[in-house]
Formats: structure tokens, C-alpha cells, sequence
């Protein structure tokens, strides 16, 4: 069987490299800014939502090969999935890096982002791998905001 942390290697690497979600959304209705003053990692992440639904996301941006490809990872995990799900899934990413979160099971809902596991061992990285997660938690908080007294018809 091949060493697990080699697949997780290789996987973020791939992401860093070569991600297909590096791109522009033209139809896009959500936009932020995510930046790590830390080391100079930024991305600006476009979200189109369909309803609850994240119908698409794509990102832009420069930084190291662990905040490129957790970003890449969470479009890929976050893709087709309601807002209460995603805000499932960040939640549990952002517990797995904390350390918070070991158990296996809980950890499948996260698929590719599992690979991310290991930075909870790198202090410094830290950041980096969560860069993504928390300007999508900005997402979603501003659509909430903008979701109350609004009533929402027709999806």
C-alpha cells in the first residue's frame, strides 16, 4: 500500500501547480479578499450561488503551495454543496487543522482536504491552509446578512 502521506504530498502539489479552479467567474455574486500578512499569501475568491447552492467558485490570487492548493482542494470539496453543508465542512477542516478533530469518520466529509491534515504539525503553515477556508466563511456570512429581510422566491 502506498504511504498515505505521499498521495497527500503529491495531491498538493498537483493543486499548487496546476489548478483548473485558478481562473476568473465571470458571473460571480460574491467576492472576497483573503490575505496572510504573515507570509504575503493572497486570493480573492468569486462564489456564484444559485439559491443555497454553490453553483461554481474559481480563485486568483499568489501565495506559497499550501495556501494555492487548500484553496483549490476547498472549491473542489465546497463545488455543488448548500451553504449549511459548506459551513459543515469548514467547520470540520478548520477543527482537523486545529487539531480539534481526529476522528476518522468525521474527517471523510472533508474528501481531497484530508490531505491537509499534516499541517496541523507545521505552526507556520497553519495560516496558509486556512487562508481559503476563512474568506469563504467571510462568503457566507455576507450572504446571510444580505439573506435576512430579504425574501427569497422562486429557487
Amino acid at each position: 500500500m502506498e504511504d498515505l502521506t505521499e498521495v497527500y504530498n503529491e495531491l498538493i502539489m498537483e493543486h499548487s501547480m496546476n489548478s483548473y479552479n485558478k481562473k476568473k467567474l465571470s458571473n460571480a455574486n460574491f467576492t472576497s479578499l483573503g490575505h496572510n500578512p504573515n507570509c504575503g499569501d493572497e486570493i480573492t475568491l468569486e462564489v456564484k450561488l444559485n439559491g443555497d447552492i454553490i453553483e461554481d467558485m474559481a480563485f486568483s490570487g499568489h501565495g506559497c503551495a499550501i495556501s494555492q492548493a487548500s484553496t483549490s482542494v476547498m472549491i473542489d470539496t465546497l463545488k455543488g454543496k448548500t451553504i449549511e453543508e459548506a459551513k459543515q465542512i469548514i467547520k470540520t477542516f478548520i477543527n482537523m487543522i486545529k487539531r480539534e478533530i481526529t476522528d476518522e469518520e468525521e474527517l471523510k466529509k472533508l474528501e481531497d482536504a484530508i490531505a491537509f491534515q499534516n499541517v496541523s504539525n507545521m505552526p507556520a503553515r497553519v495560516k496558509c491552509a486556512l487562508l481559503a477556508w476563512h474568506t469563504m466563511e467571510d462568503i457566507i456570512e455576507k450572504k446571510e446578512k444580505q439573506g435576512k429581510g430579504n425574501i427569497d422566491c422562486c429557487h
